[in-house]
């Protein structure tokens, strides 16, 4: 019988638990999904007692689809996505609907949360340059429109902290897990008392901290039962996604980055000392001792779907009734896209559909089109934002390569959007460099395997699971477009300086308005 891991991945609209092989198959997987909120302008929730139904019937799908091989399940490990969290009693129960990372309520209020600290000082202690994007700030204007919520029962619970109390009634979670937040003291290693403090909030609101990879406790018999599993299956300390699928695209060294393309854009280095600088925001890896300079851009597979569900689908369903399966629209989209000449005739997309992280740190920039024309259809635009995130991209490697003064030879792609060869080969020519794609589009969840692995003895170290577990498969070098792109790239580059002061105002009226 196969012995396996399974990896738990909550992501922002669902959970997937995948069975991995000791050799890094996936052998059987369940999914189930959840709600994802938008109930005011840039604000975005969820239900957190929605992420462990949906945690609980997708162990129960993954270990009905392995049969009798569950009783061979070695260990259960938790990836998630990040920055999101909600805040529970002393009981963990949920006290408001939770945060999501897209959540930019109170961007206006990020200096003001710092004020006391400093924008230097809070860098340089959480590795990531103020911005809406790490829960520290979310927490400082969530506070001020709902005060009550700072009790002295309070627990400030990131996904996997939720999640690890409700299997195994303790709120812990991983420091790979918890840095996100922005409140972790990453040369301390341990919850910084300077920034709780100025949350009005301490150590004793925050989950216990524990090293990635480590055995957090067991399953007890009825809810192993419960999920078809083992008595006494380990759970296993995790990390988030980012970090997670760095570790299961095989990143284990610096120069070779991962690229995930998923509802954002993420991509990381390896780097084994601690590095602070605005080109990125530091984290730690998913393997002990490890850090990931990591770039992001929140407007990757997302701002796809929303192109096509809200301009093609959903004014199909308005006028004719029929409703159009989002994955068929943009699979046509796709078709046609890839028949057109690179450049899409003249549009361009800087994608800041949720403001902007590296390279300039600014939560009021949105989303710019420019070079419309009568001749433009649905495929121009689709195609004009792959380019565009594709251009985005090389900003950002091209920063980290110039913070680090050592070149990023590979770049290696996992999530949703490598299953297109439409944007593989965008990113290859636009970046100039060779893109792989990681063996396992869930690299993600199996990141979390690879933990759940060394951890229970499937593996004699991390180093010999990720040599078993991860690969790459198809490669995409650069083409000839890759000439016509750097110049179309250039142009790109002009276009956020120029209009930024434009943009801070269009979104002080925004704010502004009745």
């Amino acid at each position: 019988m196969t012995e396996s891991v399974i990896g738990i991945d909550a992501s922002t609209t669902s959970v997937k638990a995948v069975a991995w092989s000791s050799s890094g198959q996936p052998i059987a997987e369940g999914r189930a999904g959840y709600a994802l909120d938008n109930p005011a302008p840039d604000g975005w929730e969820q239900d957190a007692e929605a992420w462990w139904s949906a945690t609980r019937a997708a162990l129960c799908a993954c270990s009905a689809a392995l049969g009798p091989a569950a009783s061979a399940v070695r260990g259960v490990c938790i990836t998630h996505q990040r920055e999101t969290f909600v805040l529970c009693d002393s009981q963990g129960r949920p006290l408001h609907p939770a945060l999501v990372w897209m959540d930019a309520r109170g961007r206006e209020r990020v200096d003001a949360a710092i004020a006391g600290i400093g924008a230097g000082r809070a860098h340089a202690i959480s590795g990531k340059p103020p911005c809406i994007t790490p829960s520290f700030y979310k927490l400082f204007a969530l506070f001020e429109r709902h005060p009550e919520l700072r009790r002295p029962d309070l627990r400030v619970l990131d996904v996997h902290a939720f999640l690890t109390w409700k299997l195994l009634g303790r709120a812990m979670t991983s420091l790979a897990s918890a840095d996100p937040l922005g409140l972790v003291d990453l040369a301390a290693r341990r919850w910084s008392p300077e920034l709780l403090a100025a949350l009005g909030l301490d150590a004793s609101h925050m989950p216990e901290l524990v090293e990635p990879g480590s055995v957090m406790g067991t399953l007890d018999a009825a809810l192993a039962g419960d999920c078809g599993l083992p008595a006494g299956t380990p759970l296993v300390a995790g990390a988030g996604d980012g970090q997670a699928a760095g570790l299961g695209a095989g990143i284990d060294r610096p120069g070779r980055a991962y690229l995930n393309l998923g509802t954002a854009i993420v991509s990381g280095v390896l780097s084994h000392e601690l590095k602070i600088d605005r080109a990125f925001r530091t984290l730690y890896g998913a393997a002990p001792g490890s850090y990931f300079l990591e770039t992001d851009l929140q407007g990757g597979t997302f701002t796809l779907s929303w192109f096509a569900d809200r301009f093609l689908a959903g004014e199909v369903a308005r006028t004719t009734g029929v409703t159009l399966r989002s994955e068929d629209v943009l699979a046509d989209l796709e078709r046609r896209a890839a028949a057109l000449v690179p450049g899409a005739d003249g549009l361009l997309v800087v994608p800041y559909w949720n403001g902007v992280m590296n390279p300039y740190w600014d939560d009021d920039a949105t989303g710019i089109v420019v070079g419309l024309h009568g001749g433009h259809g649905p495929e121009h635009f689709h195609r004009a934002l792959l380019e565009g995130i594709a251009f985005e991209q090389h900003l950002h490697t091209a920063a980290v390569e110039a913070a680090l003064g050592a070149p990023i030879d590979t770049v290696v792609v996992m999530g949703g959007g490598s299953k297109s060869a439409l944007w593989c080969q965008l990113l290859a020519d636009v970046l100039d460099k060779p893109v792989l794609r990681a063996r396992s589009a869930e690299a993600t969840s199996l990141g979390a395997g690879i933990l759940a692995a060394v951890a229970s003895g499937l593996h004699s170290d991390l180093a010999a699971a990720t040599a078993a577990m991860t690969g790459t498969g198809a490669g995409f070098t650069p083409g000839p477009a890759r000439g016509r792109y750097r110049e179309l790239g250039a142009v790109f580059a002009t276009l956020y300086p120029a209009l930024r002061a434009s943009l801070t105002e269009l979104s002080r009226l925004r704010r502004a308005t009745p």
